[in-house]
This record gives structure tokens, sequence and C-alpha cells, in this order.
């Protein structure tokens, strides 16, 4: 019998500045179609009862799963607050959404209660940056500087159009410091750079993609980076990233790592999952197999495929 047939208690974590829909509205479809299938679902926008509830519930064998109900950072900051393999689902309503899209997804609540009655769960690796969990990715420099920006402005919910301003005034003021990457067990131990992407997952906002074959279970983290600073130069990088040939172009240097360190000179911002997470220096390490994710039985992912280890069976 699968591990989790038995367990029974959910809880569904809401965000309520994720997203623009009614978060609320579809949580509690989530928690009746639960409840309905005989499971004890729980909501709270609570984070710190969340946290607690769960890690206590884990260690009494009780907890099934806990829903992230919102965006990509609602997700890390689960992740973040609950003990280690505890199983999370995925109820996405934030504005990008990526791993959800990575998942296959969707904001449907009896098509995810559906999942966590029947579906398997699947172990993936995770990031760790100052000691803090990301999931996709972490950027460095310029579009750090437009995430702190957006949400230092930040009041509720945001759309793609929220970004607009913080470009503009970025594109106007960062002046592309130089980033020194240093990887302990990679071909190339050091790289310069003035663009500097970490990836887990390989999605990013806008469907772009830095490193289209990375894999999310391999053990490893990869790196791009791009050593021209001026936004002249970001937009032909850019076209390069949407035509799937920036990895050709002599400035770009991508690399496989499992721990490295990302410093620079000066104050300079990186983000993590699309949310600020701090000034650099930055240190960076992959946990292999540290996410335990809710999926269809049928889940397939292409550019994972290849990679994946087996899920674990539905519950019987």
């Amino acid at each position: 019998m699968d591990e989790l047939a038995e367990k029974r208690r959910i809880l569904i974590s809401v965000n309520p500045k994720a997203g623009a829909r009614d978060q609320a509205s579809l949580a509690r479809k989530l928690a009746k179609s639960l409840n309905y299938q005989g499971f004890q679902a729980e909501i709270s926008s609570d984070i710190e009862w969340i946290s607690e509830t769960a890690a206590a519930s884990w260690e009494r064998g009780e907890l099934r799963a806990v829903v992230a109900a919102g965006g990509d950072g609602t997700v890390g900051l689960i992740a973040n607050r609950v003990p280690a393999q505890a199983p999370i689902a995925v109820l996405p309503l934030g504005t990008e959404n990526l791993l959800s899209k990575y998942l296959g997804l969707t904001q449907d609540p009896e098509r995810l209660a559906e999942i966590i009655a029947t579906g398997k769960t699947l172990s993936l690796d995770a990031g760790e940056a100052n000691g803090e969990l990301f999931l996709l990715m972490a950027g460095c420099g310029f579009d750090a500087e437009v995430v702190r920006r957006l949400h230092g402005a930040r009041t509720g919910h945001i759309n793609h159009f929220s970004y607009a301003k913080p470009i503009l005034d970025s594109m106007r003021s960062y002046e592309y410091p130089e980033l020194r990457v240093y990887c302990d067990d990679a071909t190339e131990p050091s790289v310069t750079a003035k663009w500097v992407f970490v990836v887990n997952v390989p999605r990013y906002a806008g469907g772009l993609q830095f490193v289209p074959d990375a894999s999310s279970s391999d053990g490893l983290l990869d790196v791009c980076t791009f050593k021209q600073g001026s936004f002249v130069a970001g937009l032909w990088y850019l076209t390069g990233v949407f035509m799937g040939q920036h990895q050709n172009l002599n400035d770009c240097t991508t690399l496989q790592a499992s721990r490295f360190r990302i410093e620079t000179d000066g104050d300079v911002p990186y983000q993590l999952d699309g949310d600020p997470g701090g000034q650099l220096p930055l240190e960076v390490r992959v946990i292999p197999q540290r996410l335990r994710l809710w999926v269809a039985s049928d889940w397939s992912e292409p550019n994972a495929s290849e990679h994946q280890p087996p899920a674990t069976g539905p519950p019987e």
C-alpha cells in the first residue's frame, strides 16, 4: 500500500496577494471536493499556522498534502516552511505559474482534488540560495532590479502590465556591474558576466528558456551568463533566447555545478522564483530530490522525461 494512502489531512495555504482571480472561492471549491472524498481539508492564509500545523501533522503521520494556492512565490514559501519531503500540491493562482505549467497543472480545483486523491508524488531537486530554497530559478542583476522595484511598490495583485514601469525605471538607472561566478565542480571554475541566470526548472517568465535542456532531477544547477552590460545588448540576448540561438553567441556561457558563489562590488540584487531575494554575494547549492510534488498519474514533461526518477504509485 502506498505510504500516503491513509494520510487524510490537507492544508490549503492561500496567498491573498497572488494573481487577480477569486482565490478564496477556488480554495473553497477545492476544500469542498476534497472533503467530499473523505479528506480533512482546511484553509488558511496564516503561514505560521500552516507551517506549525504541517510539521505537527507530518510528525503524526496524518499529512497528505499542503496546497499552495497562489503563484510561484507561494509555492516557494510553502517549500521553505513545511517539513522536507512533505507532499506539496499547487493550485496556480499567480501571474506566471511557471511551476504548475511545468507539471501540467491547471486552475481547476476539482481536477486538483482528483490528483491529490489518485495521482502520484514526484521528487525534484531544489536550489538553495543563502539558505533559502528556490524551485525554478535565480536571477542576478537587471531582472532582479526590476523585481525589486516591482515588489517595493506593490500594494495588491500584479499582472504582466505591472512590470512596465519597473522595467522603464531600471532601463534608465541600472549600471550593469560586473558579476563574478565561482564554481566548485564545473569545467570552468570562474566566469565574469553582466547577466547571470541560475536554472533548476527550465522555465522563466514570458516562456523564455535560458537552458532548455536543464533537468530538475540531475543533482545539478545550470548557469547561463551574458557578458555585455547594456539594455541594447540585453535586447540582443533576449532575441537570441526567443529564437533558441543564444547559446551559440560568443557572449553567452553556460555551465553546470552543484555549488557556486556569485559576487560583485557594490549593491546588486538577486531574485528567487520572481520574488526579491536580497543583495549579493550569493552562495548557491543544489539539494537533490528535496521537493515532493503531487502530479497527475499520466503526467509527462518533454523537457524532463529523460531524467525524471519514477514517481511513487497512486494511493490504494
